[in-house]
């Protein structure tokens, strides 16, 4: 999930097929998009490090099309696309104040979490067991300290997601530093957004960090999946890519 207000490697040009030639002139829009969503994220904090609520609103819905975008020009595969549009439909949802849309931008931002962990488990690597019980301490710790404090209506779902968040970022590791620091900044940006909600202290300008996290996350992971750390010759994204990438 993403803030607003106080709511609640790629494959060479001959590969995939013989498509080289047009996987050679996709990937030369990737810089220029990718260019696009630095220019998107940096004028979206600006905004909020300003003030300026238009800024945000209209920089905001921006980011994950163009972060998506980049990805299927670099030949992501399917799923990592699909996980950030889902991103982008609850930063859509989530600019909405009431506790309709903030369920529902929930639910977008679930469904991508679905994605990406079906991605990741996709690699036969195992994730640390000791990451994954420092995970689920730092959870229980956390829903414990801040569960009196929540919304009745609010508190089984946003267990739900947590654990399905945490599920993600603890996963994410098998594909390496990248796309292990984006899940658990993603974990810390969904964290901060819950301390809002449950209106404990917050630091100064608490969207601008909610958002510099998050986009830093989504960011991280992405760059995870294109670049995972060879295996047995090829990148571990590559069996998926061949079978998964046709875009």
């Amino acid at each position: 999930m993403t803030a607003t207000a106080s709511r609640p490697g790629s494959t060479g040009r001959g590969g995939r097929g013989g498509r080289g030639g047009r996987g050679g002139r996709a990937e030369r829009f990737a810089r220029p998009v990718l260019l696009a969503f630095l220019l998107a994220a940096a004028v979206d904090l600006a905004g909020l490090l300003a003030g300026a609520d238009t800024v945000h609103l209209v920089a905001k819905p921006l980011l994950m099309p163009l972060l998506a975008g980049y990805a299927a020009l670099r030949g992501g595969p399917r799923l990592l696309v699909a996980a950030l549009l889902f991103g982008w439909g609850g930063d859509v949802f989530l600019l909405a104040d009431n506790d309709l849309a903030f369920l529902v931008g929930m639910g977008s931002f679930a469904v991508g979490h679905v994605c990406y962990l079906t991605l990741f488990g996709r690699d036969r690597a195992r994730a640390p067991l000791a990451t994954g019980a420092g995970y689920v301490l730092v959870l229980v710790v956390f829903l414990t300290l801040i569960w009196p404090d929540l919304p009745a209506d609010l508190r089984i779902p946003l267990t739900g997601y947590s654990l399905l968040l945490t599920a993600m970022a603890w996963r994410a590791g098998v594909l390496g530093p990248y796309a292990a620091a984006g899940g658990a900044l993603f974990l810390l940006s969904d964290a901060l957004i819950a301390t809002g909600i449950a209106e404990w202290p917050q630091a100064p300008a608490p969207d601008f960090w909610v958002m510099l996290t998050y986009i830093a996350a989504q960011a991280l992971l992405t760059l995870g999946v294109l670049t995972a750390a060879p295996a047995g010759g090829t990148g571990r994204t590559g069996a998926y890519r061949e079978r998964d990438t046709s875009i």
